[in-house]
């Protein structure tokens, strides 16, 4: 299945393509967005991190079909990447994302949530979404509750910054769409 680029009022997000590790490269590792990533993710990041991470994870699992992953642009400035939003077809982790800081705060992620929720839920048929998250990342747990998901269960996990409770957040098609009407 081709990946489609998705569009919301002000962000372009692109399908993920080798040609943007240089631009994650650069954007990524910062302390901001990786202490609440999950302890597989390298720190201190190496050099070649984002082109080993797109070229032997990211883009592999896409042709596999279990995996759809965007770059987050804004529609007035297409060539910049901003951040990275993903669906997984796993158990218990089928949304991730990141924002650089310079653009958080702006709900440029919730539109990009709310896109890629409804590209889940309505394109590929999924009945369920969960999204894992460190229970201190207050940022990510708004745009989950915003968005009408549910704290389904806690549990210690190691991220970045070591061991943390984290907590699950779900949300059904049959809410989302719900949602969606209103």
């Amino acid at each position: 299945m081709q990946i489609p680029e998705l569009h919301t009022e002000r962000l372009l997000l692109k399908p993920l393509a080798a040609e943007d590790a240089s631009q994650i490269q650069v954007l990524y590792p910062r302390w901001e967005i990786v202490r609440y990533m999950v302890s597989s993710v390298p720190w201190p990041y190496p050099d070649n991190g984002a082109e080993n991470y797109v070229n032997n994870v990211a883009l592999p699992d896409m042709e596999k079909g279990i995996a759809w992953f965007w770059t987050i642009r804004h529609r007035q400035t297409p060539g910049e990447i901003m951040g990275l939003i993903c669906l997984y077809d796993v158990e218990d982790n089928n949304r991730g994302f990141w924002l650089a800081p310079e653009y958080q705060g702006q709900g440029f992620m919730r539109e990009a949530c709310n896109v890629a929720t409804d590209y889940w839920f309505n394109t590929l048929n999924k009945t369920v979404l969960r999204a894992p998250k460190a229970a201190l990342n207050s940022r990510s747990r708004r745009i989950s509750d915003s968005s009408g998901m549910r704290l389904i269960r806690t549990e210690k996990k190691e991220y970045v910054s070591g061991l943390l409770d984290s907590e699950l957040w779900e949300i059904t098609r049959n809410e989302w769409n719900a949602r969606q009407v209103d």
